[in-house]
Parts: structure tokens; sequence; C-alpha cells
């Protein structure tokens, strides 16, 4: 039945549900809070309740951003596999301490050391696409784990207000542990590998069409990918996407709330929207990526039309088509994400996949940063979003800029892969 595509069951779907039930986390404390229980057992109330409420998200990103390194070295050392299960015990152990958590310093102590643990998310990742599937299909492999990306928080949202609603807020967390004891970690265990050839499961035939070289790039990859410009070039860009896309998607709601006007259900449906625009950006750039050979020139096009989109939530005189396009740039910023993690693994090999993707996953610091910065923007500026919006325009244009400097030599690669007719089926 999988005769020759085992790759995408061992590999694929165990990355799809990592990522979907790691966004459902990450969506899970912006819905916890909510809750009144939460806020009285945590005493999170008083004049400074909406600054500790921030900085819970704040601690996160900072660590998350920082352990990326650090778990670069480490899925480069041990293996992707035993990583993966390493960090999945500790993202496990720490939604049981937030469940537990009878204080405010304890949560947030939960919430640094789950930073950490989710830190290897990219990182693992990048290995395991990198070491598992043929350099023509990086762009859908990459699909399946930025899919589960963006589908956790479309469905984790209803999941956890369901359980909170039933249960208490405590019981969301357990159910977040649980969905890792009994889902992601048995999948690593049972389904992953680190190579293709570890895998008892797997034909010789798949392995030799995995393991099938292009000549140009093999030449390429001689390089260390610190000493590639390119990789620097992305990882710009990188930290350029990460401002835009969490600087729109945590101010997004109020937003459409605040500054057009927008009634509760009609704003939950354009975030909603925004979402699924982010996964059709994604799909379509797997595609495109793999099919056009042209990431670069692809990147160009997401960055200018995330700065018209911004442009046209600007000047729009109708809300809806304000609210509508900052929910294409955002969408335009979540295939971006999807480009970036396919330029690491074609700046790197199999053996520096951890490091680079570790190092390019520190960049989300800046995401971390952006929602503050706004908030800073919009105080300064009485509540009017104008200067906030031009900033995100600002650091689009720097992305567009950027990618620029790489277009014309992947113009050359792929004319030097042309020439070659080194054409590779299965």
């Amino acid at each position: 039945m999988l005769q020759g595509q085992k790759r995408w069951l061992y590999i694929a779907i165990p990355i799809f549900f990592f990522w979907f039930f790691g966004q459902i986390d990450k969506v899970g404390i912006s819905v916890i809070q909510t809750d009144p229980g939460f806020l009285s057992d945590l005493g999170l109330t008083g004049p400074d309740k909406n600054a500790k409420i921030g900085l819970i998200s704040f601690i996160f990103m900072i660590s998350y951003s920082c352990s990326n390194i650090f778990w670069g070295v480490v899925i480069d050392k041990l293996g992707a596999r035993k990583t993966a299960v390493l960090g999945l015990l500790v993202w496990t152990a720490t939604m049981v301490m937030g469940g537990l958590s009878t204080t405010y310093e304890m949560f947030l102590i939960s919430r640094v050391i789950l930073g950490i643990g989710e830190g290897m998310m990219i990182p693992i990742s990048g290995k395991f696409i990198s070491n598992w599937f043929n350099k023509r299909e990086l762009g859908r492999a990459q699909s399946f784990w930025i899919t589960g990306n963006y589908l956790g928080p479309a469905v984790g949202t209803v999941m956890l207000i369901l359980i909170i609603s039933t249960f208490h807020w405590q019981a969301a967390f357990f159910a977040l542990a649980a969905f890792n004891l009994f889902i992601n970690i048995p999948m690593f265990l049972y389904l992953a590998r680190n190579t293709p050839e570890e895998h008892p499961r797997m034909s010789k035939e798949e392995v030799s069409y995995i393991r099938q070289k292009d000549e140009a790039h093999d030449v390429q990859l001689k390089q260390f990918f610190a000493k590639d410009y390119r990789y620097w070039i992305v990882w710009f860009g990188n930290l350029m996407s990460s401002f835009l896309f969490f600087g729109i998607s945590i101010w997004l709601p109020t937003y459409l709330v605040e500054a057009k006007g927008f009634e509760r259900d009609a704003m939950t449906g354009i975030t909603s929207l925004s979402w699924l625009f982010a996964l059709g950006f994604v799909l379509a750039g797997g595609f495109l990526a793999d099919k056009t050979k042209r990431p670069s020139l692809l990147a160009t096009i997401l960055f200018i039309l995330t700065a018209v989109f911004l442009t046209i939530a600007v000047l729009a005189p109708s809300p809806i088509m304000a609210g509508v396009s900052m929910g294409l740039a955002m969408g335009t910023q979540g295939g971006m994400f999807h480009l970036t993690n396919f330029f690491i693994i074609k700046f790197s090999t199999p053996e520096t996949a951890g490091r680079a993707a570790g190092l390019m996953g520190f960049t989300n610091i800046m995401g971390g940063f952006s929602s503050y910065i706004m908030g800073w923007s919009r105080d300064m500026s009485g509540g009017d979003f104008g200067p906030s919006i031009a900033m995100l325009i600002v650091a689009a244009t720097l992305g567009f800029v950027a990618y620029l400097f790489m277009i014309k030599q992947e113009v050359a690669e792929n004319h030097l892969i042309n020439t070659t007719g080194n054409k590779v089926t299965l």
C-alpha cells in the first residue's frame, strides 16, 4: 500500500502531530489565562494583572528561542529520535507542573522549563526531514509539520475551552501532558528512526531514492552553513518574519475590535480565517518551492505581498477589507516561515542540520519583543495602530531587500542543475 512511500508514514506523520499538539499548548495559555479560576488561583489580580499575564508569554518565548541553539548541538550529537523523546519528557513534566501550580512564581518556572523543552521542535523537524527525504521533495515534507503548526491553533482553542468548561483549568494542562505521553512519545519510539537506513521496514529501493544525489547541490553543500552568506540572509529575513508574524497574530484581534469596531463573533471569524490563510500559503509555498526551484524569488514575493496587504489595511475604507488584508498579511508570513525551514535544509548537511535549525530558531526571540514594541507604539500614539503598522511595513521591506541578494545565484544554480540533466524518478 505504501510501497516506496513509507517515509511519509514514519516521519511526516509523527512530525505533524508533534507540531499540532505543540501549537495547542501555545494557544492554550491564551485561552487558559481568560479563565477567572486560573487568575484567582495564581493571584493574577490587581493593577499589575496584565503585566503579570504578559510576562508569562514573554519569558516562554525568550526561553524557547535561546534553547533552540542548545538543542541544535544536542541533536547533532544524540540524534533526532532520542532528543525528541527527551524533549517531550521535559515538555510533559512541565505540563503537569503547570497544572499543579499554586503560585504565580511556580507557574512562571514551569513556563521557562516548557520553553526549554519545546525549543527542540524546529531543530528536530529540520534534522528528520534532512535525513529522510530527497532534496527534490523538501518543500512537501516541510508542509506536513507546518500544517500542524497552523491547524493546532484552529482546533486547540475549541478543545481547551470544552475541557475547561467541563472540568477546570488544571485539567487542560493534564490533557496536554497526556497527548504527549500517549501520542507523541510512542510515535517517535515506534515509528521513527534517525535515518532510513536504521529502519527495519524501509526497502532498499526507497532508501536509494532518498539518497540519490544532485551533483550541483552536493558541490554547494561542502561549505559549512555558517560560512555561506546566504544562510545569514535567511537568518535576517526570519528575524523580520518573526517580528511580522507575531506582531500581527498577537494584535490582530485587538486591531479588529478596537480599530475597526468588529463585534466578537466577526472578530473570531476573521482571526480564524487568518490562520487558514497561513495554512494556504504554507501548502502553496511547499508546492511552488519544489516545482519552480526558486525559493528566494518566492520569499521576495511574499515580503512584497505582506507590505502591500498592510498598506491596504491602513488605507482601506471598509473595515472588512482592512481586517481581511491584515489576515492575508499574517498568512503570507506563514508561507515565509515554511520557506525559511526549506532554506535551513538547503544550506546545511544532515550532520549540521540540527545546529543550523537551532541558530535559525533563535530569531523567534524577535517575536517575543514585537507585541511589546507594538503596544508601546500604541501607547505613544494614543491608541492609534497606524505607527505600529508602518513599523511592520518597514520590516517587510527590509526582508524583501535582503532576499534580493540571493536571486542571482539561485538562477545560476538552477541553470547548472538543468544543464547536468540529472533527473531522478522513483
